[in-house]
């Protein structure tokens, strides 16, 4: 019922509601990505799901994006994504917005589109398209085609080999349902552009490969709202950074990145894939099912997770909270 519910509020509701709760959601908190559970031999694990989902909703994030990089979309097929997006939607029960990822060819987007329109999404992440370049009308096009293929709305990520200039914005900013844009080039300069470009009350997020680093500089050219792979496991700290830095106390922000978050991106950076996998595994750590990430990522080498190990307990050490 509670599903329904969430379904029917979405689609009648309208763009400028959704993006009405999303802006006071993101004042409030960080936007939580949630893992995606897989038991020991690779498959879907709903109920360890449940139980993660329900936890980290429980730590009151902004909003809650499922099935989406962190979440490991691109290994998710349509029947796990259905599930995915429906339990969150459930677990989430409209007291935050549900926002579920879609990607690769406009096609399949839209098949995705679909499926989280009928689990009762409140709007759409559009991921970067599959593996080749093309030129800003092509970008605008892969919007335009999705856009007018769902009810839901729908938020760009600029990352990887899609990147918009001013021109494009403003195009894909006046498509009935394009509503925001998250960003994970970290080019402030090109970002500034952007946000001056778009209409007013579009939405700009900072989707950063661990988002907190650059949080300060993203919030100086309008870009308050980002996501937090550290709520994914450590909703503790996320937290703390985000009220840190709402409230002007760089003294903790200081304290954590150089404490937590700077180790935290060094790790990360030694094997591809990390920004995934250490996630997960320091969920593991946590005592939280969600399983081993699927291929081609690789859990954590036992050196690098005993490090991750230690990195986890100071920075929970830092905020006051236990392992």
């Amino acid at each position: 019922m509670a599903q329904e519910t969430s379904e029917e509020t979405a689609l009648s509701a309208g763009p400028g509601a959704v993006a009405h709760r999303l802006r006071d959601g993101m004042a409030g908190g960080v936007l939580s990505f949630p893992l995606t559970s897989f038991r020991d031999d690779g498959s879907l694990d709903p109920e360890g799901f449940r139980a993660y989902v329900a936890g980290r909703l429980a730590a009151s994030p902004g909003a809650v994006f499922p099935a989406c990089g962190t979440g490991e979309f691109f290994s998710l097929d349509e029947d796990e994504y259905r599930q995915v997006v429906a339990i969150t939607v459930e677990e989430a029960a409209g007291r935050v917005p549900v926002v579920a990822g879609v990607g690769y060819g406009w096609a399949q987007a839209v098949r995705f589109a679909r499926i989280a329109e009928d689990a009762g999404a409140d709007a759409l992440l559009v991921l970067p398209h599959y593996l080749v370049a093309a030129p800003q009308d092509g970008l605008v096009a892969q919007l335009e085609q999705i856009a007018a293929r769902t009810r839901l709305p729908l938020i760009a990520y600029q990352r990887g080999q899609v990147a918009f200039t001013a021109a494009s914005l403003r195009r894909i900013a006046a498509l009935p349902g394009v509503i925001g844009l998250k960003d994970g080039h970290s080019d402030l300069d090109r970002l500034q552009r952007l946000t001056l470009a778009a209409p007013e009350g579009f939405l700009f997020f900072n989707g950063a490969a661990t988002a907190e680093m650059q949080a300060r500089a993203y919030a100086t050219v309008g870009v308050p709202a980002y996501s937090s792979a550290v709520h994914a496991f450590a909703p503790e700290i996320a937290d703390a950074f985000f009220a840190a830095l709402r409230d002007g106390d760089h003294g903790t922000v200081d304290k954590l990145l150089r404490g937590f978050y700077v180790p935290l991106v060094e790790l990360r950076d030694r094997v591809p894939g990390y920004a995934v996998s250490l996630v997960k595994a320091a969920a593991r750590l946590r005592g939280h099912s969600v399983g081993p990430v699927r291929a081609p990522l690789t859990d954590p080498s036992p050196a690098d997770l005993a490090a991750l190990t230690a990195l986890l307990t100071a920075g929970l050490d830092l905020v006051g909270a236990a392992l």
